[in-house]
């Protein structure tokens, strides 16, 4: 089957083949034909699939016929992160350049006298987060009862995120005749509640069980020595050693690399830095154009490798990435999913390696649990073990032996006061007469002292 076999229009259909695209996946498969009849969407497929596209290609066949009013949207599309919203609207820019249709960006961390002066102008297509869609509402942006198509994508991420309300929210001023596609990679219990309120008779469509990773990417797991729980410095230096020595062994072209928190983040990107790799970073911190250039520079290969939170894992779209770094095994077994899932895209081959100790075991369950498969542990230099500051040899008491002099000095104590025996001092005398009190000294006067010196 070809896009041509979808029911798409000549123009939306050469601008695929521009894009270089022959074959749809099987998400898009399943949801763009009945796009088009109008029928609601309950999608749920792994990241990497094509989601994005099995949305946009047929609202931009159905938006064709049409023109919007000020302030007054005709589609409605929720995203959970800017880089998620800024990427679908990539894809209308990409599919719809045959097609003369307006769209607005409604993200946090940009002007928004900007944003609502484009919807004065009117838009075919309103791309959104929740929280910055409800500012301008309440300021009286816009008008959202002329919504006609309603999609809200990653809702499993929304859930995570705390977004839920804002959606409710949302939903709630929306005209009830409306079509809504919903999709989402896994489908927990709160997220098929919430399919079931927003939808009417929908097509489900689930291409591969939710959280399964992709057949295309290889995985491995670099367990880490780490023998005492309190040197967190030796095993975090341990682990970027690691990082550096798999990075130089695969030959990396491009790679994310993701951490759990903010601060290893920079951490990582520094010691990168300064073993002369070419890096940089990309976290929640940064302001939204910061981010769109980070971005911009590691998609056309300025950048080598990017060090990432979790700000990054969901549907960013990068052609030919080689390589994923899991720097920190996620909390969340979905979120390595969705890590992972940035490369083996569009039916390319990639490669993940997550660094691991032995306190990660149990997420390291929870993720073997939810994927079904067993990742390939490789074992990283046992002979560089990093030390630990308590050497357990020592403070193991072991009975003293009966014959003292076998066993030879057992304390520096001992050793000093038989070195003094056979080394005279300076006025001929071996070992401290008995009763001669030693000021300040202990119980002996330390061998060196009582050597003579050479004339």
């Amino acid at each position: 089957m070809s896009f041509a076999d979808l029911g798409l229009s000549e123009e939306v259909l050469r601008a695929v083949s521009d894009a270089g695209y022959t074959d749809p996946t099987p998400i898009q498969k399943g949801a763009i034909p009945n796009v088009l009849m109008g029928r609601d969407i309950l999608g749920c497929a792994q990241t990497g699939t094509g989601k994005t596209a099995s949305f946009t290609l047929p609202m931009i066949d159905i938006l064709a016929s049409g023109r919007a009013r000020a302030r007054m949207p005709r589609t409605l599309i929720l995203e959970p992160t800017r880089e998620l919203a800024a990427q679908v609207a990539e894809n209308f820019d990409t599919y719809g350049k045959y097609n003369k249709l307006t769209k607005a960006l409604i993200i946090g961390g940009t002007s928004m006298d900007e944003q609502s002066r484009a919807l004065d102008k009117g838009v075919d297509v309103l791309i959104a987060t929740p929280g910055r869609l409800l500012d301008l509402y309440n300021r009286g942006g816009m008008l959202l009862n002329d919504v006609k198509i309603l999609v809200i994508d990653e809702a499993d991420r929304m859930l995570d995120m705390g977004f839920i309300p804002d959606v409710e929210k949302i939903v709630s001023l929306l005209n009830k005749i409306r079509q809504t596609l919903f999709f989402s990679a896994t489908m927990p219990p709160e997220i098929k509640r919430l399919a079931d309120a927003f939808l009417i008779n929908p097509r489900e469509i689930t291409v591969s069980r939710p959280a399964t990773t992709s057949k295309n990417i290889e995985q491995h797991l670099i367990m880490i020595p780490h023998t005492n729980r309190r040197d967190l410095i030796g095993l975090q230096k341990a682990k970027r050693e690691a990082l550096r020595q798999v990075i130089s062994q695969e030959g990396v072209k491009n790679a994310l690399i993701f951490c759990n928190r903010k601060r290893d983040v920079d951490i990582v990107h520094k010691s990168l830095q300064k073993h002369g790799y070419n890096s940089a970073t990309l976290h929640g911190d940064m302001s939204q154009p910061a981010r769109m250039e980070t971005m911009a520079k590691f998609k056309a290969d300025e950048i080598s490798l990017l060090v990432c939170s979790d700000v990054a894992a969901r549907g960013l779209d990068i052609d030919d990435l080689g390589h994923v770094f899991n720097f920190d095994v996620p909390i969340h077994a979905e979120d390595y999913v969705h890590r992972i899932g940035r490369t083996g895209r569009a039916g390319k081959t990639g490669r993940s390696f997550t660094l691991a100790s032995r306190e990660d075991k149990k997420f390291l369950d929870a993720i073997e649990e939810i994927t079904g498969e067993k990742i390939r542990r490789i074992e990283f230099g046992n002979d560089r073990q990093p030390k630990t500051s308590i050497n357990r040899d020592k403070k193991r008491k072991t009975r003293p032996s009966r014959d003292k002099a076998a066993r030879g000095p057992s304390s520096q104590s001992e050793y000093n006061s038989a070195e003094a025996e056979n080394c005279p001092n300076q006025h001929g005398a071996g070992k401290q007469d008995k009763g001669e009190p030693v000021i300040g000294m202990g119980d002996h006067v330390p061998a060196f002292l009582k050597r003579v010196p050479k004339v």
